[in-house]
């Protein structure tokens, strides 16, 4: 690799605040409005122009489908975003048992009323691409925008990036899944058109259950998820393989549906998933987009052929982004386990918990039976860097715990128990990592969060 030589300049100060919060996911959302409701200067930056991660950036309009009769679920603010939204745009229920959709343009919205609720600073179009340090504490970012190089002052600092970016160029140790065997990569899209009344009669004669994931989205259950009803299309796509309308070889296609609403739209199709794609890596994000996107269009195709009800279909829009589960995985105080999340693991330091629910990695297990597990704080607290917290997927742990705490729903609960955290931390004079966990514990549930 070649290298050159950049001159040393002076960077202007953009800002300064107590909390800063580096990613608007839900993981970042959660931890900027948890913070700056425990009374803290608190400012929110994130690259695209609306907050919302993989809700709003790329197209997941459920971002807890896992519910069904007998779940214990999570209470917070994951829960609080779900109302806001419904409130705004009415209530949808997903094709899942017990799950509720999102509408994820309108979710734009409420994003931006919850940010400016909160106080928080907001800022947008705006791309971290460096920390500052003083020995092993953060003090602040460097950015890149349409203003130019500038940093970011701040006392303490989330990393809620998703790909645990600050945390890496901080210095702290990580650790990623060997790209052959990291989860797939999805463009979202969706479709106009659609005639949902002979699409959904279309479902009722032939419903598809969990036993019937194959090809890419096979997967191993307990058994109880089998004669689930599963809203999967997979056989169209086995048809258009075998007619030579797709390459026998392509197997990424071939997925969900979702949301599907009066005026004859389907949205949120997660049905691209393609392997061998680092979302850490620039050039397989490019390859990715560009790969998911011709899919799509051939998704299209099949579904218009091979489909009832989506004769007329046409595409809708895709997603802002890829959409990526795996890459970076911070080394933490404490790294969660595929037996604590399989065995519901009790911790004195739990942040919240979280139904047994894994989804990756070949696996699925939905949480039908009322157990879950706790979320230690532990797992947000890198190695070797002081006053940096990080909160949704890159949190600490193994492969298959990540199955689990990638869900959407749980970023929430780092994210919350993140940004409470950095504002006691702040009060009390102490690192992030010498928090008070009575403490913590107390204000979480002050502000809603079940602990046990």
């Amino acid at each position: 690799m070649k290298y050159i030589q950049e001159s040393p300049r002076s960077i202007p100060v953009m800002a300064e605040t107590e909390v800063l919060v580096v990613g608007s996911g839900p993981a970042g959302l959660a931890a900027a409005i948890s913070a700056s409701r425990e009374g803290v200067e608190t400012m929110l930056v994130e690259q695209y122009g609306c907050f919302g991660g993989n809700i709003t950036q790329v197209g997941v309009n459920s971002i807890a489908w896992y519910r069904y009769e007998g779940t214990t679920d999570v209470e917070g603010i994951g829960i609080e975003f779900e109302q806001r939204a419904q409130a705004l745009s009415g209530k949808q229920s997903t094709p899942f048992e017990s799950s509720d959709l999102l509408d994820t343009e309108m979710f734009k919205y409420v994003a931006d009323q919850l940010v400016q609720e909160a106080n928080i600073t907001p800022l947008l179009h705006c791309y971290v691409v460096d920390t500052i340090l003083e020995g092993d504490t953060i003090k602040g970012v460097i950015t890149e925008s349409k203003s130019g190089r500038r940093a970011i002052l701040a006392e303490r600092v989330i990393d809620a990036s998703g790909d645990a970016d600050l945390a890496v160029l901080s210095g702290a140790p990580y650790h990623k899944t060997p790209k052959d065997e990291m989860l797939g990569v999805t463009v979202m899209f969706s479709c106009s058109g659609v005639n949902i009344n002979r699409f959904l009669g279309h479902v009722g004669e032939n419903p598809a259950t969990f036993k019937d994931w194959t090809g890419n989205w096979n997967i191993k259950t307990t058994g109880k998820e089998d004669d689930l009803f599963s809203p999967y299309l997979q056989e169209p796509f086995d048809k258009a393989r075998q007619d030579g309308m797709i390459p026998p070889e392509m197997t990424s296609i071939g997925g969900t549906w979702s949301r599907l609403t009066d005026a004859g739209e389907a949205l949120g199709l997660n049905m691209i998933y393609m392997f061998g794609y680092d979302g850490s890596d620039v050039h397989d994000l490019t390859r990715g987009e560009i790969d998911g996107r011709h899919q799509a269009v051939l998704a299209i195709e099949v579904l218009r052929k091979y489909v009832p009800g989506f004769e007329d279909a046409r595409l809708g829009h895709f997603g802002m982004k890829l959409g990526t589960r795996d890459t970076r995985v911070i080394k933490g105080r404490y790294a969660m386990t595929e037996y604590d999340v399989r065995n519901q693991a009790r911790f004195e330091d739990s942040i919240g918990i979280f139904p047994e629910f894994l989804d990756g990695y070949g696996v699925l297990v939905l949480p039908t039976t009322g157990r879950y597990f706790q979320v230690p704080y532990g797992i947000l607290v890198p190695e070797k860097v002081e006053n940096l917290l990080v909160a949704g997927r890159c949190v600490s742990g193994d492969k298959l715990s990540h199955a689990a705490l990638r869900s959407m729903i749980c970023c929430t609960v780092t994210g919350q128990g993140a940004g409470v955290a950095a504002a006691l931390s702040l009060k009390d004079g102490v690192n992030t990592g010498e928090v008070d966990i009575n403490r913590l514990q107390t204000a979480l549930k002050k502000q809603g969060v079940r602990l046990e």
